[in-house]
């Protein structure tokens, strides 16, 4: 029986590809059949030291191209996902297990990214005022930072790297790229799109590995800034190492997002609304709506119409064709995981509503499945409460009012997202008021933003002061000089006559 052939997993380092070898090697699956599809080279402080370099020696240049032409480049890299967005889609259905749905929405959001970068001379215009004193004027422009870094994770293989690079590359910075290693493969392919968009050799790099390439990324003296997302507690230690070492950090952790249902909620797209938010992406992604809040009465409707929703619901393989609603988790070592925290979380108290651990999948026996589960009766000191299970597990918790929901969501350590689903403008005003997210909801699953609004994690969800996407996004891959003048008019001869 002969071997399967890898795929590639090449670096990019000052316009040149190049293999990795005599590193360590971590495999690369595709969730779907188990079967190790490439090999990404977990690369040394070497590399990412290389990257560095090479990203240093291409700012001087970059920095001075006028932001027209590098809004050019990013229009032309649009242009060019979009021609692609069917092979990039199936690039990232097969290394990370989403559907095909799923993968081209994944793009779509990091194309609009793109786009709204594409708008730089106008982002990075500044502000004048004429004669702040008597005959003196003052006037802010915003000038790039240099070299800056992006960490990103494997749930969103386009959308999370767009969020970082294309917008920095517009402010004249340079960039490396550090992928999840379980996903290489996207990155790869969308970086090769940049270069045939134009963008200068170095401006932007493209490097793999684990801690030890991340280490030498944020700590390195030339890099300025660092993109993360990630878990709390990675993102917490690139936050605090990156700012020791004097560099401006932003940095999303996880989550634990709430969806309060009301007594007077539309019950069908009130349970839309919770399942596409809970099992979408198979639950894999920061803003998934983990825990349902019934309030008062509403338990007796929406409970029954959301196990009738999630048992409904196809798992199955999503390299092929027909699709399903849910796909695989991305490794098999996760699946179990999140497999043992609905153990643990019976074991606690909670009621197992629609177990996904029965699942089979006859045409695809190896592959990292779990289907749609709910746990009802959950308690706040509950592990399944507390910690991100990251996986198609929706919490339910009954509520005796709005007061309680809120209190029970403003208790979590996390805040990236909370929604409420009812048809009262005054709950929604109050829960909208008083709710501690970065991200509300009203009568929205998912209350993600989009390219041009921030991505305005709270608490344990965010590190740092300034978020990504918007022009928050600017302001952190830009730094704000001041100029103030005044000229004097003695020496500047008799230009104003023919005297």
């Amino acid at each position: 029986m002969s071997l399967p052939v890898l795929e590639p997993c090449p670096c990019l380092i000052g316009g040149e590809w190049r293999d990795i070898t005599g590193v360590n090697a971590s495999a690369v699956h595709n969730p779907s059949t188990g079967q190790t599809i490439a090999e990404t080279p977990m690369c040394t402080a070497e590399q990412a030291n290389a990257a560095i370099e090479a990203a240093a020696a291409a700012l001087p240049q970059w920095k001075e191209t006028p932001p027209v032409e590098r809004a050019r480049v990013l229009f032309r890299f649009k242009i060019l996902l979009e021609a692609n967005s069917e092979k990039i889609a199936r690039c990232i259905t097969r290394e990370n297990g989403k559907t095909l749905l799923e993968s081209q929405g994944d793009l779509r959001r990091g194309i609009e990214m793109v786009e709204f970068a594409c708008g730089a001379p106008s982002l990075l215009t500044g502000e004048t005022l004429e004669n702040i004193a008597r005959g003196i004027d003052c006037e802010t422009v915003r000038q790039p930072l240099g070299v800056c870094v992006g960490i990103t994770p494997f749930n969103f293989p386009a959308m999370i790297p767009l969020w970082m690079y294309p917008l920095a590359l517009v402010c004249g910075n340079t960039f490396v790229l550090k992928p999840s290693e379980k996903v290489p493969l996207t990155a790869i392919t969308i970086a090769r799109l940049l270069e045939e968009a134009g963008i200068p050799r170095g401006a932007f790099n493209l490097v793999h590995g684990g801690r030890e390439c991340v280490s030498a990324l944020i700590t390195h003296p030339k890099v300025r800034a660092i993109s993360f997302v990630g878990s709390t507690p990675v993102g917490r230690y690139i936050f605090e190492t990156g700012t020791r070492h004097g560099k401006r950090v932003q940095a999303n952790g996880g989550a634990k997002n709430y969806v309060v249902i009301m007594p007077d909620a539309d019950l069908e797209n009130s349970t839309r609304g919770v399942i596409e938010g809970a099992f979408g992406c198979a639950g894999e992604r920061c803003m998934a709506s983990s825990t349902a809040l019934l309030v008062s009465d509403a338990g007796k409707a929406v409970l029954p119409s959301l196990r009738q929703a999630a048992t409904s619901l196809k798992v199955g393989p999503t390299d092929r064709d027909p699709q399903p609603d849910v796909g695989p988790l991305i490794t098999r070592e996760h699946r179990d995981r999140v497999a043992g925290l609905i153990e643990t979380g019976a074991n606690e108290g909670a009621k197992i509503v629609s177990d996904g651990r029965a699942i089979r999948v006859d045409n695809a026996p190896n592959g990292f499945f779990l289907g749609p589960t709910i746990l009802d009766e959950v308690q706040s000191k509950m592990t399944v409460a507390r910690e991100e299970i990251f996986g198609p597990v929706l919490n339910v918790m009954r509520m005796d009012d709005l007061d309680a929901a809120i209190a029970t969501v403003n208790c979590s350590a996390y805040g990236n997202g909370a929604s409420i689903f009812t048809r009262s403008g005054k709950a929604a005003r109050e829960f909208k008021h008083r709710v501690k997210a970065g991200m509300v909801g009203i009568n929205i699953g998912v209350p993600a933003s989009m390219a041009w609004f921030p991505f305005s994690g709270w608490s344990d969800s965010f590190f740092g002061e300034l978020h990504m996407q918007g022009k928050e996004g600017v302001q952190f891959f830009t730094e704000q000089k001041v100029v103030t003048s005044r000229w004097f008019g003695e020496e500047e001869g008799s230009i104003w006559s023919n005297r």
